[in-house]
């Protein structure tokens, strides 16, 4: 069966996939959405929540593989993990990393990850806003807890970096900490309180918007992998899925850490790997965090969400399961009492991991194929892909609509690699 039509195919629905349907619909634009397992419910929706136009550092930065090798000493609070494999495209991958781990990679990412952050942030108030979304939105930024004096002087030092790039910080002493996030243990000695970030439920963002761009007219066609493309003359011609092959003006590749799989038959290099976190959401506790946060040493967040509180953690790169491990969840409960007044005993309602997709430069790829002139790539948003959801979905509906985006996307093309 080939579906034919001048319609636009997104593949992925997760929260690139449906900003970008989001806002093409809003343009005017036909959209079939398909996904290869439920829509909404993916990587996306477990994650912390945080809207956080404040990471404009990438991943990749001077000191991170000497720290990543450090936690890997440490494997009972390590933040950090990698698969062992001599697969020669996450070998390439990691060699690319470690590579781009310097200050110049830092100066090339800080206005594109700032211009799409905040892009994104005001599209998902104005979302919220417009839509009358309920789903536990914040705006009451992104505080960090510091507990030995170096990482607070580090996250002082990262607060003024921030600063100099328009966003907005405070510092506060113990006394201020005490006052401002009561939650916190009294040996928690200061904190980084980055003022423009946001916080929501993820899973309840993305099943609202789910429904909203269905009732928008989009075709949502779940359980429906890509098995393959068809290509002739610079374009794809046809989309093999397993229900059937579709045709479409204008392909829209947005499949998180899948990607590469999804993408094989175009023969592009996409250098990403999976990078798995991992999640547990309780009830809601006696004393609840007044704040989305990150326990500074740790590296765990927190998200205080209308009746439950979640903990989100760990980055282990190259593994493509989504079965969390134990071992992990307890540590990340672990960590979390270490800053935290948790009760004696927690009432977890559900423990998830998911798929960060990573590129090795720790920025988006965002951008049309040069190989392919209806084909647009939307993916590689690490742990910023429902963060830099909506600022991605505005831009993409700009690029098929033939409109200047509202931020260059040069540094973002595929071609960089």
């Amino acid at each position: 069966m080939i579906t034919k039509s001048d319609i636009l195919i997104i593949i992925g629905g997760g929260p690139v996939g449906l900003s970008c349907a989001y806002y093409l619909l809003k343009s005017g634009r036909k959209v079939t959405l398909l996904d290869a397992k439920e829509i909404g419910k993916g990587s996306g929706s477990g994650n912390a929540g945080h809207i956080v136009p404040s990471h404009i550092i990438p991943l990749a930065a001077p000191g991170v593989v000497t720290s990543a090798l450090k936690w890997m000493l440490d494997p009972v609070h390590s933040p950090f993990g990698m698969k062992v494999s001599l697969d020669p495209n996450y070998l390439s991958w990691l060699l690319k990393f470690v590579l781009a781990c310097n200050e110049a990679n830092v100066q090339r990412s800080i206005k594109p990850l700032n211009d799409l952050g905040q892009l994104s942030a005001r599209n998902f108030a104005q979302i919220v806003a417009e839509e009358k979304f309920d789903c536990s939105y914040q705006e009451k930024g992104l505080l960090f807890l510091y507990k030995t004096e170096k990482a607070f002087h580090d996250g002082q030092h990262e607060g003024k970096f921030m600063q100099k790039h328009g966003i907005p910080v405070s510092v506060y002493d113990k006394a201020k900490i005490h006052e401002v996030e009561p939650a916190a243990l009294d040996d928690v000695i200061g904190g980084v309180h980055f003022k423009g970030d946001a916080h929501l439920n993820p899973a309840v963002f993305l099943k609202l918007l789910s429904d909203r761009v269905r009732a928008m007219g989009a075709e949502m066609l779940e359980n429906t992998p890509v098995t393959g493309f068809e290509t002739a003359n610079g374009k794809i011609s046809k989309v093999k899925t397993s229900t059937g092959d579709f045709e479409a003006e204008q392909i829209i590749l947005a499949a998180g850490a899948l990607t590469p799989a999804v993408a094989r038959d175009l023969k592009l290099n996409i250098p990403i790997q999976p990078a798995r976190g991992y999640s547990m959401t309780m009830s809601a506790t006696k004393q609840m965090p007044s704040h989305a946060l990150i326990l500074g040493e740790r590296r765990i967040a927190v998200s205080p969400l209308d009746g439950v509180l979640r903990f989100t953690g760990r980055l282990e790169v190259g593994n493509y399961s989504m079965e969390p491990n134990p071992v992990w969840i307890q540590r990340i409960e672990n960590s979390a009492r270490e800053y935290l007044r948790l009760d004696e005993k927690l009432d977890v309602k559900e423990t998830w991991a998911g798929l960060r997709p990573t590129t090795p430069d720790g920025m988006p790829i965002i951008g049309r194929s040069l190989k392919h002139n209806n084909l647009i790539l939307a993916t590689g948003h690490a742990m910023l892909g429902l963060s830099l959801g909506p600022g991605t979905g505005q831009v993409v509906a700009e690029l098929v609509n033939g409109q200047q985006p509202a931020i260059s996307l040069s540094p973002m093309r595929l071609e960089r690699f």
